[in-house]
């Protein structure tokens, strides 16, 4: 990529704490003075630490800000990171859990619509105390609209793609100048899919529509708890077996969505009445019944769902309920990943029980507890993106080495579809060209009533201006057909998407098939077909 075009975006991320403050990024971008105390001239507020900002360029000009906070004071806090701009007030533009003894990374971002002579980007402790805070290294570097694209495209270039060199020879090794190829894309290698549900099942259309799309699923609601035992005793999975022949049928990937939700409001009713010695029995039948039913039939399987915003099991079974959850599903099902399933982490940084070093924290009392856990599933229910705070996000969430998956995507529908399908794009290409992001999950399941809160299509599978987004993306992330002759080499030449292809060659009067696998790696794929 070339840096003539801009900054280039860094992705530098960390997690630990640490004993001094690494340098900031971009050299500090447009900060260029200590943090202080600065009085807002309008209404006299008096905020410190803050940063005085003049002449913020706005036209959607996207902003990266990042810094190191260390509290003074004893204990710990969860610190968000403000911007109080001329037109408006962003009241989250980052989070970090900062600490006594050693410094905390925080990283995340905003959009300015409009200009902005002053503005104020100041810090809090979110609970209202008063803390003593040291900022360090402190960076905010704008990116125009084009450059923030470009990198987006770069990445998905050289992440999601691989040089691929046909070879052509007859028989005796000798290169074949001019022998006609032709190449087809035949299936994807990054998981892309959907919710589905019951509403699938005897719909043809409605199952052919989404096989020519989707190669991966998620079932909505049918593997929930309250759907599979709605009383005790009367456990049934014909709905949820009629659809894993489906997925199986169209060879889609598909994720087990959930063995429990925390969420009280979700917990079967006749659950939410049982004793402690009894509801421990309950869930031990639930985990036994549904993993040993659907042992290694899918990928991965989101454990204990929601559990930073709710702890139904471990109220009613004690502090170590999910860590028995995890544990027990590891041993029923080895191969599936086991995913922390949560809203409100790459969404927002205003919800102070989903930050990302929330979510983090949770997952290392977890791992350090000796569970199994192997993915971070980020929901993704937006209403309007951030981008730049969502890739700050990943970028931290990356920094563990686990397979990070958007797992529930959709817009509010409290936007007009239009502007839907505008905030999607958004957040499907900044999913995409995240080398750490392994898959994404539309939440998009078609009902007769309509969906959850965002559908791609009418009823009559008619798309709608976020159906347009998505085919309009399958299109552009797949490799074209292509139709060349070898050069006098013998050879040609192409980037693909990573997947499976068919090729074929003719020269003269004879003709040859083949497939090959395009996997992620940084060398050329050479393949060598005889004719």
């Amino acid at each position: 990529m070339d840096v003539a075009d801009g900054p280039l975006y860094d992705s530098t991320a960390y997690t630990e704490c640490k004993r001094q403050p690494q340098k900031p990024l971009y050299g500090g971008g447009i900060i260029v003075n200590e943090p202080s105390a600065v009085v807002d001239r309008d209404k006299g507020d008096v905020y410190s630490p803050a940063f005085l900002l003049k002449n913020l360029t706005g036209n959607g000009t996207i902003y990266s800000f990042s810094s190191w906070v260390k509290l003074r004071s004893a204990g710990s806090a969860l610190i968000q990171a403000s911007l109080k701009a001329e037109d408006e007030t962003y009241s989250c533009i980052g989070t970090v859990l900062a600490k006594r003894g050693c410094w905390s990374f925080l990283k995340g971002g905003f959009v300015l619509d409009s200009p902005s002579n002053l503005s104020i980007l100041f810090f809090r402790n979110t609970d209202g105390r008063d803390v003593s805070l040291a900022i360090a290294s402190a960076s905010l570097q704008p990116f125009s609209v084009q450059q923030w694209n470009t990198y987006q495209k770069y990445m998905i270039n050289t992440k999601r793609k691989r040089a691929v060199t046909v070879h052509v020879s007859n028989e005796q090794g000798k290169g074949l100048q001019g022998a006609a190829i032709t190449v087809e894309q035949i299936s994807k290698d990054f998981p892309f899919g959907s919710a589905i549900s019951k509403s699938i099942l005897g719909n043809l259309p409605y199952q052919n529509w989404f096989g020519e799309r989707f190669n991966a699923a998620v079932f909505e609601n049918e593997l929930k708890w309250y759907a599979t035992e709605p009383q005790q005793g009367n456990v049934t999975y014909i709905i949820a077996d009629q659809m894993l022949q489906f997925v199986r049928a169209n060879k889609i990937t598909t994720r087990g969505h959930n063995i429990f939700w925390e969420d009280p409001k979700y917990t079967p009713a006749w659950v939410r009445n049982l004793t402690s010695d009894q509801l421990k029995s309950a869930v031990n039948s639930r985990i036994q019944s549904l993993m040993t039913k659907y042992k290694e039939e899918f990928i991965h399987w989101d454990v204990s769902n929601e559990m930073l915003h709710f702890d139904f099991y471990e109220k009613q079974l004690g502090p170590n309920a999910t860590l028995d959850f995890f544990q027990t599903a590891h041993k029923s099902d080895p191969l599936a990943t086991l995913f922390m399933n949560e809203f409100n982490v790459v969404e927002t940084c205003t919800d102070v029980n989903s930050t990302v070093d929330t979510y983090v924290s949770r997952l290392r009392e977890l791992q350090q507890g000796g569970v199994s856990m192997d993915g971070i599933g980020l929901e993704g229910h937006f209403t309007r993106p951030n981008p730049p705070l969502m890739r700050a996000i990943i970028d931290k969430l990356a920094t563990l080495g686990l397979p990070i998956w958007l797992t529930e995507v959709d817009i509010s529908n409290t936007l007009d579809k239009e502007t839907q399908a505008i905030y999607l794009e958004q957040v499907l290409r900044e999913g995409f060209s995240h080398p750490s992001v392994n898959g994404i999950m539309l939440w998009t399941a078609l009902h007769p009533y309509g969906c959850y809160e965002m559908c791609l299509t009418d009823n009559n599978l008619q798309n709608l201006p976020a159906g347009d987004v998505v085919d309009r993306l399958l299109k552009e992330w797949q490799t074209r057909k292509i139709e060349a002759q070898t050069d006098e080499h013998g050879s040609h030449s192409f980037y693909g998407f990573l997947g499976e292809y068919r090729v074929s060659v003719n020269y003269g009067n004879r003709t040859t098939n083949s497939t090959f696998s395009l996997c992620q790696g940084e060398e050329t794929r050479h393949v060598s077909i005889l004719v």
